[in-house]
């Protein structure tokens, strides 16, 4: 009997954002007019969307998370009629999860309403500090008393699982702004923190004019109080960056952890996706869309369609493939997790991993896949051990 398909997700990018933030290496762009062609990017993500059907292959969507960009600048009769035509083409998960991330300076109490009632159920709020000084320098159009008002004004709309982002590590950043950051989004009693820190990406303004960022011993002084800050607050630290009260893990980004396939449409968005072929043989790819805005609303005409590219992972590329994302989860994987998504046999994935226990970077765990509290501090040398043997 054939083993099933992982499950299945979709993600939907918007690319249009007020201002690009210096930090920001996200496929995210200042609209050439102040009105967004939300009508011709409608229909351009459901053509796109058509172009994928044939791999959907009449499997269930479990999750859907529209990113950006901010994707809180389209109306909420944009998405009560983008799902509404999906869900013609789709089924969904009687329990799906759909996320909409938002920035607290482009919404407002009828928004949320809208959104609520398009079907969207979860919200992540890009906030990323409360301090004015550090939303200054991380180029925010919002402030402190704004996020704090869109928490509230989410509740209101009936939003009932709430994520906010937080970033740490930031320019002047002291331990003590960091906690008192921490400290104000509790606060706001939300259900889910993602807590990350800053990192200069290429292509980005901040690498190549770099800010003045905090020294070593204060980013471990930062991450070791605020992580106890946390805890003591009932949050449980699921992935390297994400805390979550019982229950309310984000199944989007899980899914993208354990690795599951994923369908996605929109300017510069992601798929991966597994198919077996009639001799049971797996094959797993990743896909990518038009990235620019404006070349993506031309390709709707376009016979060509919207993938830009696509690249199969071969046998050999797996492990990595798969560690890459299983061992940011702190309670790792099940083993058999791997069989179940990849089509391999466990040995293949164990004969990738001696070194990397030998070494003490992976918890010996007979019927588990997990880092160890040493390999989650060092997991790019953990990876670069399972890529090398």
């Amino acid at each position: 009997m054939a083993k099933p398909l992982p499950p299945l997700s979709l993600y939907i990018h918007t690319p249009w954002c007020v201002r690009k933030c210096p930090y920001c290496d996200f496929n995210s762009h200042e609209p050439q007019s102040q009105t967004l062609p939300e009508a011709a990017y409608l229909d351009a993500l459901l053509k796109d969307l058509d172009g994928d059907f044939a791999l959907a292959a009449g499997r269930e969507i479990h999750t859907i998370f529209i990113g950006g960009g901010t994707p809180s600048l389209l109306s909420p009769a944009f998405y009560q009629r983008l799902f509404k035509e999906i869900q013609r083409r789709l089924a969904f998960s009687s329990a799906i999860e759909i996320t909409l991330e938002a920035n607290p300076g482009t919404t407002e109490q009828e928004r949320f309403i809208g959104y609520r009632e398009a079907g969207i159920n979860r919200l992540s709020l890009g906030t990323q500090s409360f301090q004015p000084a550090q939303l200054e320098a991380l180029g925010r159009i919002h402030g402190a008393g704004e996020a704090i008002s869109a928490v509230g004004q989410a509740r209101a709309a009936g939003f009932d699982n709430i994520n906010i982002d937080l970033m740490h590590g930031l320019p002047d950043q002291t331990p003590e702004l960091a906690l008192a950051d921490i400290d104000q989004a509790l606060a706001l009693k939300p259900d889910h923190l993602s807590w990350y820190q800053l990192t200069l990406e290429p292509n980005t303004a901040f690498h190549s004019q770099p800010p003045v960022l905090p020294k070593e011993e204060a980013l471990w002084d930062i991450q070791e109080m605020g992580h106890q800050r946390l805890e003591q607050a009932g949050f449980t630290r699921y992935e390297i960056s994400a805390y979550a009260k019982p229950g309310t893990q984000s199944r989007h980004n899980l899914n993208y952890w354990q690795f599951g396939d994923y369908l996605g449409i929109g300017a510069g968005a992601h798929g991966k996706l597994t198919a077996i072929d009639s001799d049971g043989q797996w094959h797993i790819e990743r896909r990518w869309k038009t990235r620019q805005p404006e070349a993506y609303l031309r390709r709707a005409d376009d016979p060509r369609g919207f993938l830009a590219g696509k690249q199969p992972i071969s046998i050999d590329e797996l492990p990595l493939e798969f560690a890459m994302n299983a061992l940011r989860l702190t309670e790792g994987v099940k083993l058999s997790t791997w069989s179940a998504h990849t089509g391999q046999a466990e040995e293949v994935l164990l004969a990738r991993l001696q070194s990397a226990l030998k070494k003490g970077l992976l918890m010996e765990m007979p019927e588990k896949l997990r880092a160890s509290p040493q390999g989650l501090l060092f997991l790019n040398e953990l990876l670069a051990m399972i890529s090398d043997e």
